[in-house]
């Protein structure tokens, strides 16, 4: 977590039941993990979650370089046409 200084960004206030909604804050965010500090503050760490079959890919470093290189590239212009792969494809599927 970042060491940071803390930055006042809204006032919530829970519900009867004791919710609290983030609305705007919680924008592209999946979930939240709470710490509770010894004096009470609570700390949430926004999460991103990513699909199961994608996982391998943040797990393999040299395979998410090549993808950020490849990315980066294609951001610069920097592409190259090998045509049509519509050969490839099984008709029968």
């Amino acid at each position: 977590m970042d060491t940071l200084p803390n930055k006042e960004i809204a006032r919530l206030h829970p519900d009867a039941k004791g919710r609290i909604a983030l609305g705007k804050i919680a924008s592209n965010i999946s979930s939240y993990i709470v710490f509770q500090q010894p004096n009470g503050n609570l700390i949430l760490e926004p999460l991103v979650e990513i699909p199961a079959r994608e996982k391998w890919l943040f797990e393999n470093t040299e395979a998410r370089e090549s993808v950020k290189r490849g990315i980066e590239q294609s951001a610069q212009g920097k592409v190259v046409s090998r045509g049509s792969f519509a050969k490839f494809i099984d008709h029968d599927i």
